[in-house]
Parts: C-alpha cells; sequence; structure tokens
C-alpha cells in the first residue's frame, strides 16, 4: 500500500472514531445508557457489523462502549515523514475500526429519532436483501456497485450508471461533494424523477442510499449479511464471513475526483471485504497487488469510456451483456420498470382491451426461424394515450421440444420483453397488462422489436432444445379474440396435465442447486407436487432445464427404493442428496418438518414453523412486517431455517406447496395450519380449497388464524377451540 494511502485511511479512519466517541458520550448523557438503539424488526442481527466481526448483541446506547473501544484498539498511530510504517495489515485494521465507527455513528440516529431524508433509502432490510438474494444467484443480477459522490457532469453520471444498468448491476449512491450528490444527476438526467417512489429506483436498480459519507455504511452492513443469511456462517466468525464476502458478492467502488480521507477509511473497509475500489483521479495512487481482493485492490482509470468495463475486470464479475437489435436499452434492470399513464404511448389488455400471450410447438417445416409477422396495424396507427388489442403468439419447433414445455417457454415472455427500456409487461396469458412509454416509441420502438427480443432470448436460453422461432403479433380485434379461446384450450390442458401428476407417476425427481454459491450445502428437490422453494421452479422446469444444460444446477435424481412412503424418503434422493451438500445432510424426507426436512437456502417465498401449544403449523410470506405467534418475525425465523442447514421444526416452502397433498404430508397434512397472514390466505384461496375439500375439511381456509384473530400461541390455540378447527383433534405433533 502506498504511502499517500496509508496516510489518509489512518487519518480518515481516527476522525471517524473521534466523531463516534463523542457522539456516544453526547448520546449516554442526553439519554442513558439504557436508551435502545438499533433497527429493530428490520434486520435479525442487530448491528451487522459488530455482530459478524466481533459478535455482539448490541441493543442498547451502553451496549456501544465495547464496539467503539475495539475499534480505538485497532488504529495505529498517522505515519509521519519521519516513520514510514506502510503495513498492509495496519490499513487494513483502520478499515474495520472505520466501519465500526460508522456503524455506531448510524446506530445513534435510532436513538436521537433522526429520520432519513424524502429520496433515500438509509438502512436496507433483512427483507429487501433476501428478495434480492435469488437474483444474485440465478445471475440478473450479477454483482452491485457504491458510488461515492457525484460525477464531474451530468451527462458522465447516467452514461455510467446506464452502462451499470446494462449489465444489470445494482447501483448504491450515497455522500456528496459540497453539497452536490449523485441522486440529484440522475433527476437532472431523466434517469428518475424527483419524487420517484424508493420502490421504482429499486426496480431500476438505481438506488440513493443517503446523502452523506456516512451513508455508505448501509451498503457494507447489508452486505455482511449475507455471509450469515446464505453462506450460514456465525455470529463472530470474522474471517469466514469477510471471506464470504470476497468469493461470493462480487461488488466494487467508483469515485470521482480526489479522494478526502474520510473516503480512503470508507474503502479500506471496503477492500478489506473484498471490493476494490475504481478512481477516476489521477492523483490516486494504484494498489495493485492481490490478494485481499481478487484482483487489484485501488485502481485509476480516467477513460469515462472504459470505465464500468474497468470496473467488470477489476472484480471479476461475470456479466452478459445482450445484443439485441432494438432501438431502446435491453437489461434485467428494466424489468421492473413502471410506464405510467402520463409517459405512456399506448397499452394492451387489462380492462382496456383484448390481450393474450401463447407459445405452442409447431412442426419444424413449416415455420420460418428468425420470422415476425405483425398482422394488423402497428403502434403508430393510434393516438398517444390510447389502447389496442393484442396477442404475442410465439411458434416453437425443436426436435427435443416436447408439449409440456410449452408453458416454460411462454412465462419467458413476461421477462423477456420487460427488459426492455421503456416496456411494461405484468400477467400472463390471458391476462397480461402491457404498456409502451412514450420515449420508447419515440426512439423507434415498434411491436416487431418483440419479436426479435423472443426469437434472439429463447435461442440464446433454450437452445437445446429449440432448433426454430417465429413470433406473430395480431393486433386486428376478431383475431386476437379468436387466438383468446384457442390459446385458453391450451391452458386448459397444461392445468389438467401438470394437476394430474403425482410424485408416485414419476420414477424421476429434479434437483436445483442454483443457490448453492451461496448456501453451500443447500440441495432443493423438486417434485411434481412439491415446487423449488423460490416459487420459480417446477418438476416441469427442472425437466426442461436439464434437456437444456445437462450439466447444470438442475439435474436429475432417480427415486430408487423406497424407504418411507409416508416420510417421502427414497434411497436414491438420499444418495444424491449427500453427495451434493458437501456430504453434510444424510438423510431427506420430503413430506416431514420434523424429521429431516429439506435444506432451505435464504430465498424462500414462505417459512413454515412449528406451533407446539397450538399444535400446528404456521406459514409466514416474506411480505409480512411484524412478530409471527412464533416469538418472531420473518427475518429472524429465515436466520434460524436458511443457510443450508437441515433445522426440524422450520422450512422453506414456495406458496404454491401450501396446496399440495403433499404438504406436510406425513405430519398430518394441511389440517396442521392454524396461521398464516390474510394477505398470503386470500393469495392461495381458490388452490387451497381444492386440497381442503379433498381431506373433507371444506371450510378450512376459514378456520385458520391471521394477524386480525391471533398475534401469540395461546391466541391462535383459543381461536382454534373457537372454531373448532381440526388441528385439536389430531394425534400431538411433538
Amino acid at each position: 500500500m502506498s504511502k499517500q494511502v496509508f496516510m489518509q485511511v489512518i487519518r480518515g479512519a481516527h476522525e471517524w472514531v473521534r466523531q463516534a466517541e463523542e457522539a456516544l458520550d453526547k448520546a449516554i448523557a442526553e439519554h442513558g445508557a439504557d436508551k435502545p438503539v438499533g433497527w429493530g424488526p428490520q434486520t435479525a442481527y442487530y448491528l451487522p457489523m459488530s455482530f459478524s466481526l466481533m459478535g455482539l448483541e448490541v441493543k442498547t446506547v451502553g451496549e456501544l462502549k465495547p464496539q467503539l473501544e475495539h475499534a480505538r484498539e485497532l488504529l495505529r498511530p498517522v505515519p509521519t515523514e519521519e516513520l514510514w510504517l506502510p503495513y498492509l495489515g495496519d490499513g487494513l485494521d483502520a478499515g474495520v475500526a472505520t466501519m465500526l465507527a460508522q456503524e455506531v455513528l448510524v446506530a445513534l440516529r435510532t436513538a436521537n429519532g433522526h429520520v432519513t431524508p424524502n429520496g433515500w433509502q438509509g438502512f436496507i432490510s433483512d427483507t429487501i436483501m433476501r428478495e434480492l438474494g435469488i437474483q444474485l444467484v440465478d445471475g440478473r443480477m450479477p454483482g452491485f456497485a457504491v458510488i461515492l459522490g457525484p460525477a464531474p457532469t451530468t451527462e458522465i453520471a447516467v452514461k455510467v450508471v446506464r452502462e451499470l444498468q446494462q449489465r444489470s448491476i445494482l447501483t448504491f449512491l450515497c455522500a456528496n461533494r459540497d453539497g452536490k450528490t449523485m441522486r440529484e444527476q440522475m433527476v437532472e438526467g431523466g434517469v428518475f424523477k424527483e419524487d420517484a417512489p424508493l420502490g421504482e429506483c429499486w426496480d431500476l436498480y438505481v438506488v440513493p442510499v443517503g446523502p452523506d459519507t456516512l451513508d455508505g455504511i448501509y451498503v457494507l452492513n447489508w452486505s455482511i449479511r449475507s455471509a450469515l443469511t446464505f453462506g450460514g456462517h456465525k455470529r463472530g466468525e470474522s474471517r469466514k464471513c469477510l471471506d464470504y464476502t470476497k468469493r461470493r458478492i462480487h461488488a466494487f467502488g467508483i469515485t470521482f475526483g480526489d479522494i478526502p480521507d474520510d473516503w480512503y477509511a470508507v474503502g479500506a473497509g471496503a477492500i478489506l471485504m473484498g471490493y476494490p475500489v475504481i478512481s477516476d483521479s489521477e492523483t490516486t495512487p494504484e494498489v495493485r497487488p492481490t490478494g485481499v481482493t481478487v484482483r487489484e485492490a485501488i485502481v485509476v482509470e480516467t477513460d469515462y469510456d472504459k470505465l464500468v468495463p474497468t470496473c467488470i475486470d477489476t472484480r471479476a464479475v461475470k456479466v452478459k451483456i445482450e445484443k439485441i437489435d432494438i432501438p431502446v436499452g435491453f437489461a434485467a434492470a428494466f424489468e421492473g420498470e413502471r410506464v405510467r399513464k402520463d409517459d405512456m404511448h399506448v397499452q394492451f389488455g387489462y380492462k382496456y382491451s383484448d390481450a393474450v400471450e401463447y407459445a405452442h410447438v409447431v412442426d419444424s417445416p413449416d415455420t420460418e426461424d428468425g420470422h415476425v409477422e405483425v398482422v394488423g396495424p402497428d403502434i403508430d396507427s393510434v393516438e398517444s394515450g390510447g389502447a389496442m388489442p393484442l396477442t404475442i403468439e410465439v411458434l416453437v419447433a425443436g426436435r427435443k421440444m416436447q408439449r409440456d414445455f410449452e408453458g416454460i417457454m411462454e412465462r419467458q415472455i413476461h421477462l423477456y420483453t420487460s427488459h426492455a427500456m421503456g416496456f411494461m409487461h405484468t400477467g400472463q396469458r390471458d391476462q397480461i397488462w402491457c404498456r409502451i412509454s412514450k420515449k420508447a416509441f419515440d426512439a423507434g420502438f415498434r411491436l416487431r422489436h418483440l419479436g426479435t427480443i423472443l426469437h434472439a432470448k429463447l435461442h440464446d436460453d433454450y437452445g437445446g432444445i429449440v432448433d426454430k422461432v417465429a413470433v406473430r403479433l395480431l393486433t386486428k380485434p376478431e383475431m386476437v379474440k379468436a387466438k383468446i379461446e384457442e390459446a385458453c384450450e391450451a391452458f386448459r390442458y397444461r392445468d389438467d396435465r401438470i394437476a394430474g401428476m403425482t410424485d408416485e407417476s414419476v420414477d424421476t425427481f429434479y434437483s436445483c442447486t442454483v443457490c448453492q454459491s451461496y448456501a453451500p450445502d443447500h440441495v432443493c428437490v423438486i417434485t411434481p407436487q412439491r415446487l423449488g422453494l423460490c416459487g420459480a421452479y417446477n418438476w416441469l422446469d427442472g425437466r426442461a432445464n436439464y434437456e437444456i444444460n445437462p450439466t447444470g444446477p438442475n439435474q436429475p435424481i432417480p427415486k430408487g427404493r423406497t424407504i418411507d412412503h409416508v416420510k417421502g424418503e427414497w434411497e436414491g434422493v438420499n444418495k444424491f442428496v449427500y453427495e451434493n451438500s458437501n456430504r453434510k445432510v444424510e438423510r431427506f424426507c420430503a413430506y416431514s418438518l420434523l424429521e429431516s426436512p429439506m435444506t432451505s437456502c435464504g430465498c424462500f417465498e414462505c417459512i413454515v414453523a412449528i406451533l407446539p401449544l397450538a399444535n400446528g403449523v404456521m406459514v409466514v410470506n416474506r411480505e409480512f412486517p411484524d412478530v409471527t405467534p412464533s416469538g418472531m418475525s420473518f427475518g429472524e425465523l429465515a436466520s434460524a431455517t436458511g443457510g443450508g442447514a437441515q433445522t426440524p421444526g422450520f422450512v422453506g416452502v414456495g406458496r404454491l406447496y401450501l396446496s399440495s397433498p403433499k404438504f406436510l404430508a406425513a405430519d398430518g397434512g394441511v389440517k396442521r395450519l392454524v396461521w398464516m397472514p390474510k394477505q398470503l390466505k386470500e393469495g392461495i384461496r381458490e388452490r387451497f380449497q381444492q386440497e381442503a375439500e379433498r381431506v373433507g375439511e371444506p371450510d378450512l381456509l376459514d378456520k385458520i388464524a391471521t394477524e386480525e384473530d391471533a398475534m401469540s400461541e395461546e391466541e391462535v390455540l383459543a381461536h382454534l377451540e373457537k372454531v373448532s378447527h381440526p388441528a385439536i383433534s389430531l394425534d400431538p405433533l411433538i
């Protein structure tokens, strides 16, 4: 490490620790040592940095003292001209001291009643972390960037952010220079509006965290939690947590202009976590040795055309830039983009017009690969703000194509078209609602470009089973109505086919090990009657993806000899799980919560947890913000359930599994469900009712308590007795 860098890091760290010490003394004097601090239900990890690096559970102002004392112990004297000790370890220790001191400062904000300014995120919750987890592990979001301060110009700021978006890299904005922030530049450059809600910023992959340098700690302690949640590491395992962030979390920092001492100190903390810093300033000394980071630690790039590629190369981020011939940007960063009414040129479906999307297999000789046909008027035929009928029909041919794959191909229409900047897509089948923005229209986007996207992406992602793809786009009202009738017949066939499949009807299940990059011992076993816990993959998806990529994460699992058909245990499945869980998980019972349940990674849609007093189980979805009758919030339950550990009494599931005949079949099935959030109950009502009637309890769903009926286990039991819930009469669960 150069002398200049070392001196500035040490000076900056000393200043951060000094500020924290003064703030802590003041807080103790004003509030007392017992004043609560922290982010309560937003995280299960107290103050995440000290929890992971020191093993502390800080809850009050007084409990901040050991954290800050350790930060002071880590500091070395600032080198002088006569005394030069440029030891890398001392600089990294100063980085730790900075992170611990900054965390004290932001924790004291919670005691002092600090309110995050409008338009800024502030603390990032566990819920957000887990929602993004699936995007991180399946490659849709290959990494994230933290930008300190504004760019030299708004044009440069927009250029850098757009290039990061195109690579689906999440960008956090924090700090200012002379009061100017990059958030202001994003508004000036039209990336988002001044009053844009934070949810829209997350959808755009551009998140303003806070206007101060201090706010950068929110990103770093959000990041360190991944080692606890997805890596399965424990509190205080500092080396393991830091090694995890280096190997698993592909992040980097970007700075513009000369780097002040306080920024250098923050950068040292980031480098310790494996995140390099890329600067545009010629005065920044480079630190090229590797080891702490995967490649170089500090790199200078003054050419703004090369800045983002240099970041990608320095952090060794694996990204895939789509080269699709359309007149607007195309990337996963635009997937959640909303096109509002005032910004809309045209819309299709919902209550405004008939619309349907439909993919089906056709004979190869009759299909011209790449043919895109628009039948009827295009979008330039309507006045701005109007509506049109639309059919998006995808014709697929291939030697390995099967009718059972149609639904899989069709569901990709949402994913692929949503990646086009200015195109909004929601729903599926004949329930779609799409909009095209005025900006996209003015840029030249037309209906044929939907065909261009679908042709390219289906070949790209499904080349193992797809030989030819053609797309037909219909806008004539009578043709759209006729196609809806045809498509609905296919939809009914698919639903009957899926519904008719049972675990007993097949001799092979499928694995999903996508999340092993974050939970190395986790193996998801997907059966016809139990989809993946993330809710994104079912048995047909597993089979299709194995056809596409025989060496990928979806592998066939021969069931082999049945050990216990009630618990769902098979010899072949046990062998596969053992060999693919780093020989950590020896048994797997598909239908039991209590005996050798499936492991969980952290990307689950819901968590099922035992309520012994109520002789049943509760289920909570990640959207539910409050403490559950188990005494734990979703985040706290997730910390006990995820990380690839096998935890009897707790298991992550996809919400469709709640309506499966195999749901906890060895433990009493759906009759054991005694509590769930009201929102979740209404969301599964239609499918769940079929299972309730099958087990002879047609009013079961209405007997299940929600937060309106009970918020403690005792209250749940009282509710069950009041409504005569069947769980009361079942054999004791434990």
